[in-house]
């Protein structure tokens, strides 16, 4: 049977109410008044896994692991909650490398027109996941990889993965990483090193911090980053298979961005709650002297799914008696940034 003049009416209507929700697969639609101070998360609806931010003038711009086709999604931002999709930051991967599985990429400034990109990529000889880096003049790219191999491949020890920059308070930049045991059946080591200050080429020898040891972290560690809170380095991490409740977040506190390091006894510091599964592979952000973790994690119950996949949530983190105290998962309304 046709539908009559009203019935199309309103199924018209009914379809573009659907496709003005849906628009862009982020956020959800702004809100008014006192709604307009506050948010809930996720802040990121669709699958968008390992993501890290930074900001450059009033914009933060937030990479992630390949999604939708794209090597490495960007999405921006004027208030870390409402996110667009800005493209793919890294069209075109290097000669020596095999598309389909960018995992964890992480930007850093080194000046106003020059941005440098840490990303893990299949490496075609080693068959391995290996580190790369490229270079742009904008934030969201397009960066380009002119390298003829990895910057970092370890395929002995089951490859390179999750590459994060650091820029420490003496101007010195760094780079941690991990390699990736799990994939061989040994240990998962956090390294770091020494960057030239191009940040292009490593420098001197790497440096063992930590591995897995405590029985939350199950058979890996992974996911690690540095942040400097009133002088003390802090370097966070996740723990546990990715695709499970166990999934978590933790951190240790370091001399130097070679170490030594130790575990904080309070861990894990962001973990599995009604409202998230999997909490962990955080970046941290800070926004008018509040502390805040970007990290994803799984609707419950759906864990290792591909629709919607990992969702980016934000949470305030906390520093009581000089540590990190994370208010989350929180899925109830909560002031904005």
């Amino acid at each position: 049977m046709r539908a009559g003049p009203t019935r199309r009416r309103g199924a018209a209507a009914l379809a573009v109410a659907l496709l003005l929700a849906g628009c862009g697969g982020a956020t959800e639609p702004s809100k008014t008044g006192d709604d307009a101070r506050m948010f809930t998360n996720p802040v990121v609806r669709t699958d968008a896994p390992d993501p890290q931010a930074i900001r450059v003038g009033d914009t933060w711009y937030l990479f992630h692991t390949n999604a939708g086709g794209r090597n490495v999604p960007v999405l921006t931002s004027t208030d870390l909650v409402d996110w667009t999709p800005a493209g793919d930051a890294l069209p075109q991967l290097p000669a020596w490398a095999d598309a389909g599985k960018n995992w964890a990429p992480e930007v850093i400034e080194l000046a106003p027109d020059r941005f440098l990109l840490y990303y893990t990529v299949a490496g075609r000889e080693s068959g391995r996941q290996c580190v790369g880096r490229a270079v742009a003049s904008a934030p969201q790219g397009p960066y380009r990889d002119d390298s003829t191999a990895p910057l970092i491949c370890q395929a002995e020890l089951g490859g390179a993965i999750d590459a994060s920059p650091f820029r420490d308070t003496d101007g010195s930049l760094w780079l941690l990483w991990k390699n990736d045991g799990n994939a061989i059946g040994v240990d998962t080591w956090l390294w770091s090193q020494r960057l030239s200050d191009d940040g292009l080429r490593l420098v001197g020898e790497p440096t063992k911090l930590l591995r897995q040891t405590e029985p939350w972290e199950g058979t890996l560690i992974e996911g690690p980053f540095f942040h400097r809170q009133d002088g003390r380095l802090f370097l966070f991490f996740a723990a546990n298979a990715y695709d499970r409740a166990e999934y978590a977040q933790g951190y240790a506190v370091c001399e130097s961005p070679s170490g030594p390091c130790v575990k904080a006894p309070e861990n894990p510091i962001l973990k599995s709650n009604e409202a998230a599964s999997g909490p962990g592979h955080a970046s941290m952000v800070v926004k008018d002297g509040r502390t805040w973790l970007l990290y994803h994690a799984w609707p419950p119950g759906q864990e290792g799914s591909v629709d919607p996949g990992r969702q980016v949530w934000l949470d305030e983190v906390v520093w009581t008696d000089g540590r990190p105290v994370v208010k989350g998962p929180t899925a109830e309304p909560q002031q904005r940034p």
